[in-house]
Formats: C-alpha cells, sequence, structure tokens
C-alpha cells in the first residue's frame, strides 16, 4: 500500500498534568453529602456567591485534603479569605455599610 499523504510517524510524547484541577475522583463516595449539599444551595441562591455556599465548598476541599483526595493546601490559596479575628470584625464593621451600598 501507498503511504502517500499519510502524516508519517508521529513523534510520541508523556503527558504532563496541570499543576492544579487535576486530582483523584471520589470513587468511594467520602465526600459526596457534602458535594451535594454544596450543590443544592448553589441551585437555592441562583448561582450568586452567598457566604453560606462559599462555607460548604471550604467543608469539601477541608473532606477531600482529609481523605488523601487532593493536596493539603492553605485555603487562601484555594481562592478563600482569611477568617478574621473576633475583635477585628467589630472594628471594620463600622467601617463597612450594608449589603449592597455603595461607598465613595
Amino acid at each position: 500500500m501507498s503511504t502517500f499523504g499519510s502524516p508519517g510517524a508521529l513523534p510520541t510524547t508523556k503527558p504532563t498534568p496541570p499543576q492544579r484541577g487535576s486530582f483523584p475522583l471520589d470513587h468511594d463516595g467520602e465526600c459526596k453529602h457534602v458535594m451535594a449539599t454544596y450543590l443544592n444551595c448553589i441551585k437555592k441562591v441562583k448561582g450568586v456567591n452567598e457566604d453560606q455556599c462559599r462555607q460548604l465548598a471550604k467543608s469539601y476541599l477541608s473532606c477531600r485534603m482529609e481523605r488523601n483526595l487532593m493536596a493539603k493546601d492553605d485555603f487562601k490559596n484555594l481562592g478563600f479569605k482569611e477568617e478574621p479575628s473576633p475583635g477585628a470584625s467589630q472594628d471594620q464593621s463600622s467601617e463597612k455599610g450594608a449589603k449592597g451600598e455603595l461607598r465613595w
């Protein structure tokens, strides 16, 4: 047979996984209950980034880290703010406006 027009021998490359975003699946369903609660929260608030849903997402990631389904990392590296100390929240509350209020 003729090989005219065929690409020829292709170089073989070994795929490398991304640094983030690729981790083992939860085949045993160890964190499934937290995931289902989070998805219900997202449906309830129609996709709005509410604090309640963020806390559920944080607990889901915590569950995965505890069971070695993903690498342990600080939550600030995963997009979560550090929780303020109880004394600091009182100082900031006077400067913060009401939810949805524009401050100039």
